[in-house]
């Protein structure tokens, strides 16, 4: 079969140059021959031709070859239509699966940097970040904690300030952060809010709010959930997360000094909140709060304890559950953490009944 088209409108254009030339068109030998004016001619095998989504207008439409992803071909005369048959077809050409594989490749590269370099970098570059730095960190995230998380949007969430119940907090934190292997520059605040909630953040802090505080049974299951807490900021995993949390650009602002950014804060804010470590981290961080429970002479089974009586309360607990959910099954660690106990110990609680109390109270 061999014809001719005249009079199509046709115009030509190779994807280089925004303006198309004038062409002739004949068909033959199943090829769409496309005449340019330097006298070359171009042959679309009728096969490879697509017809592209009505991106012309009513006036025209636009033809394709699946071989090249960039040659268009504008008419105005619908009538070749009938000589491709496979214009219609959804096939994907060369071309299109070219960029599609383009696309993944580009998509498996981003996964690869989130999934794997991104936490490389930040285990290893957490090591370089300074002291000074890390509490730079943590007290701008922790400014933006009371923040966010203040209902009137006019003043930041109060630090609970009671003297006698300060005093409390006070004798607690430093019975659990004593020996060789203290913790430097620990500083931990009650937040007037009813999340039950307790999490570190970077350069030594360690946030208590004071729905935890009502939840609790006795002194020694907030010591539980300090002295966990004490041991992220041990590993620095508060730090570690916050490097991976910040993507490959945080890391380097976070290494090369910049501490304060609010955008970067205000996301992190939210990531350290409801931080999930892996199962080592809390593995570890149970093994530090049952070494520290027992040289205060606490039994480490009050950790336990603390687990179970949140996973009674279900629903009213879910911001602390959702943070203490991480691997092992919180059942395993209810159970690791009564063996730790000692069965001969004379255990005795970490306050008494008067200092007990004043916690109780610490935000009135």
């Amino acid at each position: 079969m061999s014809r001719g088209f005249d009079g199509f409108g046709s115009a030509y254009f190779n994807g280089d140059r925004p303006v198309g030339e004038e062409v002739s068109l004949h068909l033959a030998n199943l090829n769409l021959q496309i005449g340019l004016d330097d006298g070359n001619t171009l042959f679309w095998p009728v096969k490879d031709i697509r017809l592209l989504p009505d991106i012309a207008g009513k006036k025209g439409y636009v033809l394709r070859l699946t071989t090249d992803p960039l040659a268009r071909l504008y008419l105005t005369d619908r009538s070749l239509m009938t000589y491709l048959p496979s214009a219609h077809s959804k096939t994907p050409g060369k071309g299109r699966r070219k960029l599609l594989l383009w696309a993944l490749a580009a998509i498996a590269a981003v996964a690869l940097q989130i999934a794997v370099l991104v936490p490389l970098l930040a285990d290893r570059l957490a090591a370089f970040i300074p002291p000074s730095g890390e509490r730079a960190l943590g007290a701008a995230t922790l400014d933006q904690v009371r923040r966010v998380l203040d209902d009137t949007g006019l003043d930041p969430l109060a630090y609970c300030e009671n003297p006698a119940g300060v005093a409390a907090l006070t004798q607690m934190t430093t019975s659990l952060n004593q020996g060789d292997d203290r913790l430097e520059n620990l500083s931990v605040h009650v937040l007037d809010h009813p999340m039950k909630n307790g999490f570190a953040l970077p350069g030594g802090y360690i946030v208590l709010f004071r729905g935890l505080i009502d939840q609790a049974e006795n002194p020694d299951q907030i010591a539980a959930v300090l002295a966990h807490e004490m041991g992220h900021v041990s590993t620095r995993d508060p730090t570690r997360h916050a490097l991976r949390s910040a993507g490959s650009i945080g890391v380097l602002g976070l290494v090369f000094g910049d501490f304060a950014g609010g955008a970067a804060v205000l996301f992190l804010t939210e990531r350290l909140i409801s931080a999930r470590y892996s199962q080592q981290a809390e593995t570890e961080a149970d093994t530090f709060g049952y070494t520290r429970l027992d040289a205060a002479n606490v039994s480490p089974a009050v950790m336990g304890d603390m687990f179970d009586l949140l996973r009674e309360a279900g629903g009213d607990a879910n911001q602390l559950l959702a943070h203490f959910l991480s691997h092992p099954m919180l059942s395993q660690r209810i159970d690791a953490a009564r063996a730790a106990a000692d069965a001969s110990s004379n255990y005795a609680p970490i306050l008494d009944g008067t200092a007990w109390a004043a916690l109780q109270k610490i935000c009135d």
